[in-house]
């Protein structure tokens, strides 16, 4: 098997992140995952694990902790989901992408196992749970000291949950709606799911929630299955100092003192995120990981993810992030106003079918001059016509594009040097957007 025999097996199974509505293939069930990993003598044991879950923010916070871990001397293993325009993004060792090449190697090897549990399951494989497997069975050979895992969808019946008792760490960042017709359509019911990764051996480390009930029943969750319990509302306070849209420093202050950390992403929801890894880090100490303060430090700030609030270009200033749901739709529109100069906003827009588009125009329609609606070039992508609509009811000057290349053409058209474009809406919308704009070098974020 080599690359694209790889590639074309991995799109052959069942993939959520591809295929719109009810898939004509049976979902692959926790059951099936763990079956699957036995067959491989169960690679996702044997090293300290961090999972990390959430509705907004666990893509960050997951790259900020690996690189604690890392920068602290440790051989580290990152798995994270989706990717902008490689498979390769997902999977990470010591900070650098899987080559193609070993991945390649890592679904051939693990092939024969994944066509005998298709066969016991009835054909019940996803591309997400090859891809979980293969990373893991990579962490081992690698001989990873720490493998940090951002679940792909919700916690409890996800393909990474999959640890007796739980995880080591289970990091929790802010809940809110989204997947409602996979998770359900309360904050409560998302929340139950998500706290679905803490055992009892884990360390739950929850991040400051906008909503009190998600809160309140991620503690329950702890108190049920005896995990310690590591809230950063209640431990750590964040003081901003300076920042703007090429970052920011700030003054952490937490149960053993102050820090004083830059990180190079832009928002205060960044530094939300930050101190979750912070306190993630500091609760490993109880565990016996030695990572000094310096090591911490270091880990904020080399953390770059590709696609929140990505400058692409300047004057005008082009910016890229994936904002998909209507809270980080709220945390995009506020780190615009407060990190950023410019005299005019215009928005390019590609939002999938299955996201709420009116929540997501109520927090960001006020900012904009005029907003392009795409389609990108996606099986769930919605409607531009449908999406324009959906806008219009709160005052947007909101047009079609027949893609999101030609939303930011004609956004330059009418921008000049001092306005601001900015492109979201879908993390599909920024690939789309790099591949623009950033042409051969977007391959590499």
């Amino acid at each position: 098997m080599d690359e694209r025999a790889a590639i074309a097996y991995l799109e052959s199974l069942h993939d959520m992140e591809r295929e719109p509505g009810a898939s004509a293939n049976p979902p692959m069930s926790l059951a099936s995952m763990r079956a699957l990993l036995r067959r491989l003598g169960d690679p996702q044991r044997g090293r300290r694990t961090a999972h990390v879950t959430g509705t907004n923010g666990k893509g960050s916070v997951a790259a900020m902790i690996e690189g604690a871990l890392r920068a602290g001397g440790a051989r580290t293993a990152l798995f994270t989901s989706p990717h902008l325009h490689a498979w390769t993004e997902r999977i990470r060792f010591g900070g650098e992408p899987v080559a193609m090449s070993e991945l390649a190697a890592g679904v051939r090897a693990i092939r024969p196992a994944l066509e005998a549990e298709r066969a016991a399951s009835g054909g019940a494989v996803s591309t997400f749970g090859a891809l979980t497997a293969a990373f893991f069975r990579l962490a081992r050979e690698r001989d990873a000291d720490w493998q940090v895992t951002e679940v792909g969808l919700g916690g409890s019946f996800d393909a990474t949950n999959v640890h007796e008792d739980g995880a080591e760490l289970a990091v929790i960042t802010p809940v809110a709606l989204d997947h409602t017709a996979v998770l359900g359509g309360t904050v409560e019911a998302i929340a139950r799911d998500k706290a679905g990764i803490v055992g009892p051996r884990s360390i739950c480390v929850l991040a400051p929630q906008p909503h009190p009930a998600a809160d309140g029943i991620v503690r329950a969750r702890c108190r049920e299955t005896g995990a310690a319990l590591a809230s950063v509302a209640d431990e750590w306070e964040v003081e901003p100092l300076a920042g703007d849209g090429d970052g920011q420093s700030f003054r952490l202050r937490g149960p053993d003192g102050t820090l004083d950390l830059r990180t190079p992403l832009a928002g205060a929801h960044q530094l939300a995120n930050a101190a979750t890894a912070a306190a993630a880090i500091h609760a490993l100490h109880a565990r016996g990981a030695a990572i000094p303060d310096e090591a911490l430090a270091r880990g904020i700030a080399g953390a770059r993810v590709a696609g929140r609030l990505e400058t692409l270009a300047r004057a005008p200033l082009l910016l890229a992030d994936g904002a998909h749901n209507p809270a980080a739709a709220a945390a995009l529109a506020r780190a615009l106003r407060d990190c950023y100069a410019w005299r005019r906003c215009f928005l390019v827009l590609g939002v999938m079918a299955d996201k709420d588009a009116r929540g997501m125009g109520a927090a960001l329609a006020g900012l904009a001059d005029a907003i392009w609606c795409c389609a990108s070039d996606s099986p769930r992508a919605r409607d531009p016509a449908s999406l324009a609509a959906a806008l219009r009811p709160f005052g947007a000057p909101a047009t079609e594009a027949a893609s999101v290349a030609e939303g930011i053409a004609r956004a330059r058209e009418r921008a000049g040097p001092d306005d601001l474009i900015c492109v979201a809406g879908s993390l599909r919308a920024v690939a789309e957007a790099r591949a623009a704009v950033l042409g051969a070098d977007a391959a590499a974020p």
